[in-house]
């Protein structure tokens, strides 16, 4: 098994740097479509649509995604993106329009967090009684809307610039390794003992700690190293202060562990472990990318808040 886990997690690796590392748009957009096309026929799978149906849901996402993209004039497939240079860019007030140096509408990442804050507190609360009463066909209508609007994050943060992309997906992953090991040595605390028995209050308390220190060795980075782009943690402090900055990365914390619950609840009500075996020795895709489906176009949104 470990060495399986390896082998694939190498081979993920080296295709996902060879497209980050592409100056062009596409081959990062391509691949990323792929995988967010496979969330799509796992989740219709995870929500008793398995067959045809998985496979059209699938389709929808991949449809869905691109021809949003389209709409909002995100560069997907060629290379041009808007200037974000090394300065970050005022806010720009006005509802529908993108910040200065983005792309897609602000009201859609306005419109991410409302869904995740408000729908995702709902649905801990009362999914474990009431999800499977939900029709399969608004369950799936829910996974295209969310996976769809983390794929716009996704492409959008990456027309940011690599470094910026980078310290999103890096806040996820230190958030997550901080809980685990924080919530090993100090877990007393059940989070949510009826969906993931495992986590612990104190392993989000630590995976927040793990954040800061992250922030603050990259802002040092961003500062003394050349990089391509500002990164989240040096757009934050500029705009908002170190409180209001503060404030953001447990909020983007405690909704990458939300997206974590959200998925392990779905698989709990399907009764599986795994979303799906398509990554040998890790499972599925929503099992990778369940932390960043909030944490994604929340980043985005909290850049709504800054004035620098």
């Amino acid at each position: 098994m470990l060495k399986q886990r390896v082998i694939t997690a190498l081979v993920l690796a080296a295709i996902l740097l060879a497209s980050l590392l592409n100056e062009l748009a596409w081959p990062f957009s391509a691949l990323t479509l792929v995988f967010i096309t496979a969330a799509g026929w796992e989740w219709s799978r995870l929500n008793d649509a398995p067959g045809a149906r998985a496979w059209l849901t699938g389709a929808a996402v991949a449809g869905g995604c691109v021809y949003a993209a389209q709409v909002v004039g995100l560069p997907v497939w060629a290379s041009t993106v808007l200037d974000n240079g090394l300065n970050v860019h005022p806010h720009v007030h006005g509802w529908g329009m993108p910040l200065a140096g983005f792309h897609v509408p602000s009201g859609v990442w306005a419109f991410a967090c409302l869904l995740w804050v408000l729908g995702g507190a709902v649905v801990l609360r009362y999914g474990n009684t009431h999800w499977k009463r939900v029709s399969d066909f608004w369950r799936r209508l829910l996974g295209l809307l969310l996976l769809v609007v983390a794929w716009l994050a996704l492409v959008e943060s990456k027309a940011q610039g690599l470094n910026f992309l980078l310290s999103v997906l890096c806040l996820v992953w230190a958030a997550d390794i901080g809980a685990y090991f924080g919530g090993r040595a100090l877990g007393r605390r059940k989070l949510a003992p009826s969906i993931s028995p495992g986590k612990s209050w104190e392993g989000v308390w630590s995976g927040m700690v793990a954040v800061c220190v992250l922030a603050g060795l990259w802002m040092w980075a961003d500062a003394s190293l050349g990089v391509d782009s500002p990164s989240l943690y040096s757009r934050l402090w500029m705009g908002l202060g170190p409180l209001g900055m503060l404030l953001a990365l447990m909020l983007l914390v405690g909704m990458s562990v939300v997206g974590d619950l959200f998925e392990s609840l779905v698989k709990r009500q399907a009764g599986v472990k795994d979303s799906s075996q398509l990554l040998p020795g890790h499972g599925g895709v929503l099992d990778r990318i369940d932390a960043l489906l909030p944490t994604l176009p929340l980043s985005l949104a909290v850049l709504t808040l800054c004035h620098a």
